[in-house]
């Protein structure tokens, strides 16, 4: 079969279950994909054919035997900050580039557990730092709408090899927008949970109180299959809420959309650099949802001025002190012959890390060091909780809040933004972070470049099943979620 590829996930689970292909078939099916398609986008860092068989072999035979789950035997592909058991977990660094790691993640084990098979491990941001996932130590992943474009990131890889077919869904982290920015880039859904809803162990840190995994997939049926399969407590996890978790697939259909109240932030559509055709985009989907029952109810945010200067003291801060571990000692990148502790130090971090981490490094240490800690980190977690409560206030009069998922579609590579330019690029992503709360992006048309546009709800904490149902039956009525890039609908 040469289109296994357009199946959903439920279609895959079904097909699996009445034999009609093995988890082998369906699994050479996307290594094959793999094989022609990636060299052209350069999503996968590493690629683990004999492993994925051999789960997919057990797979099989699990079905046989009856103790087949519902996602036994589909492939998954994990960005490669997740720690998996020996196979190279390089958080897209130099710095890493050697490490194996002697454990899995809780993600990636819950993921095995579920009986899903892992292709490999995809490009991404070092360290997750950046949002077109050019600040790779293993070269820029592109996009498969446009191969001239980034795919957004940090979870650039994830996005990618979703939107050319090269895994029906994957994990993706984000920190101030790594799910939501590419999904949209990318013309996928994209789900970022309430904060502690998916477990953080094993997964490389980047800002400690501001990560969060996530899944990355087609549409939104597809994500709630795989937040199935990944959310829930870890007591290995001292930031993860022991709270049952919901059945997202079997929620889908249960928020009414007749009476549901949208927020739409006056501040959020006037902001400057938010191109036309996204906004165009993004009316014409709320629009939609008005025909389906919803009410949009005009909001304001006061606080939005904050969200960027907070986000970039408070992230730089909590890398700075995570990544302190890399110090060329015990594990890592180690430069050549040095002539003291001092210069192991300097040169192996100087070396290991890319330019964005050692900027947002240096601009943590500062905000941290002596003289400065009040003045700054200090008045930035203050300033988080107004953005917190700003939140808070507005769904005591709405039950979600609408926006676009990013001011622009996808950069030019190379495109020479200035870090600056592209901090402000996650102006609709990194307040929701900062708060803790979860959201969600839907695909919800095309610029006049034919590069996707995305659409984000922003939820209350724990309402991850109403916003996968909201956007579940927004895509019930448009096609946007199964339009395909050119490259994706090349048969292989």
């Amino acid at each position: 079969m040469t289109d296994l590829h357009l199946l959903s996930i439920q279609e895959m689970s079904e097909g699996l279950a009445k034999a009609q292909f093995s988890s082998r078939e369906l699994t050479q099916h996307y290594l094959q994909r793999i094989a022609q398609l990636d060299q052209r986008i350069n999503s996968f860092i590493t690629v683990t054919p004999e492993q994925a068989l051999a789960e997919a072999d057990a797979a099989d035979q699990l079905r046989k035997a009856g103790n087949a789950g519902v996602l036994t035997g589909i492939p998954l592909a994990h960005k490669d900050i997740f720690c998996t058991q020996g196979i190279k977990t390089s958080a897209g660094s130099k710095m890493l580039d050697n490490f194996i790691s002697p454990y899995d993640a809780t993600v990636v084990a819950k993921a095995k557990q579920a009986g899903l098979v892992t292709l490999g491990k995809v490009n991404m941001d070092e360290f997750a730092m950046g949002s077109t996932t050019e600040n790779s130590y293993y070269g820029a992943t592109k996009n498969p709408w446009q191969l001239d474009c980034v795919p957004g990131g940090s979870s650039g890889g994830s996005a990618a090899v979703v939107a050319a077919d090269l895994a029906p869904f994957a994990t993706g982290t984000d920190t101030g927008g790594s799910i939501r920015q590419p999904a949209s880039f990318c013309g996928i859904t994209g789900l970022k949970p309430t904060y502690g809803r998916v477990s953080r162990f094993g997964m490389i840190a980047y800002a400690s109180s501001l990560d969060q995994g996530g899944p990355m997939a087609r549409s939104a049926e597809d994500c709630a299959y795989l937040m199935n399969a990944i959310a829930g407590h870890d007591e290995r996890d001292s930031t993860s809420v022991n709270r049952e978790v919901d059945n997202y697939v079997a929620n889908l259909n249960k928020t009414d959309l007749k009476g549901l109240r949208i927020g739409i932030p006056k501040q959020y559509f006037n902001v400057q650099g938010l191109a036309a055709d996204v906004k165009a985009r993004v009316e014409e989907s709320l629009k939609q949802l008005e025909q389906l029952g919803a009410t949009l109810v005009e909001i304001d945010l006061s606080m939005v001025d904050a969200y960027v200067p907070t986000y970039y003291l408070i992230a730089p801060a909590e890398a700075s002190s995570n990544l302190s571990r890399y110090d060329g000692v015990r594990y890592g990148y180690r430069c050549e012959n040095p002539s003291d502790l001092n210069d192991l130090y300097t040169r192996s971090r100087s070396e290991g890390f890319g330019e964005e981490v050692q900027r947002r490094i240096l601009i943590g240490t500062y905000a941290l060091s002596a003289g400065y800690y009040d003045a700054y980190y200090v008045k930035a977690q203050k300033v988080r909780r107004l953005i917190q409560q700003d939140f808070l206030k507005a769904f005591e009069q709405v039950d979600v809040i609408a926006s676009p998922s990013a001011p622009t579609t996808a950069y030019k590579i190379g495109a020479s933004l200035d870090p600056v330019e592209l901090y402000l690029g996650d102006i609709y992503t990194l307040a929701v972070n900062l708060a803790g709360l979860p959201a969600i992006n839907a695909p919800v048309g095309f610029d006049a470049q034919q590069l996707p546009v995305g659409l984000q709800l922003i939820g209350n904490y724990w309402s991850e099943s109403q916003l996968l149902s909201i956007v579940h039956q927004y895509q019930q009525h448009t096609d946007w979620h199964t339009q395909r890039a050119e490259l994706a609908k090349e048969t292989v």
